[in-house]
């Protein structure tokens, strides 16, 4: 009978756990993958700003198009993006101003820039909105590419 107390395994063999090698063949298998889908997802990142980006610029004109609609003409630079959310100071344009055109404050792009405005604007538009991509400065290629709305 003692024979068969001794053959059994004791509590501590069956919850033995892991050995070192089974960690770091593991935490290899994970750093692989980590190599090889993390770049794809972040290259999804960097374009989907583009594309908010667009979607703002898009959002912004109609607006100032509606603006510009009632006030008559655009004012140059970034006042007219200040109209669309405040009355503006000139008596003659407050009478027929008839804001605000966007709700609350106009948006930075996706990198944390203001949005610039053109004028005139590429292909004979009066105006276009514009933002200077990832590195905030006018031109460059890639994700520091202006970005204008299609």
């Amino acid at each position: 009978m003692h024979r068969l107390i001794s053959q059994q395994t004791s509590p501590i063999d069956r919850h033995r756990g892991f050995t070192l090698l089974e960690m770091l063949v593991v935490m290899v298998i994970i750093g692989l993958l980590a190599g090889l889908v993390g770049p794809r997802i972040f290259g999804k990142v960097d374009s989907s700003k583009v594309q908010t980006a667009q979607i703002q610029i898009k959002m912004i004109e109609s607006a100032l198009q509606i603006m510009r609609l009632d006030v008559g003409t655009l004012p140059d630079g970034e006042i007219a993006l200040h109209w669309l959310v405040r009355e503006p100071e000139d008596p003659s344009v407050r009478a027929v101003w008839k804001g605000p055109y966007m709700d609350g404050q106009i948006p930075v792009d996706p990198w944390n820039n203001p949005y610039r405005i053109i004028t005139p604007g590429p292909e004979g538009k009066p105006f276009a909105v514009t933002s200077y991509g990832a590195d905030g400065k006018p031109g460059g290629e890639g994700l520091n590419a202006d970005v204008l709305g299609k």
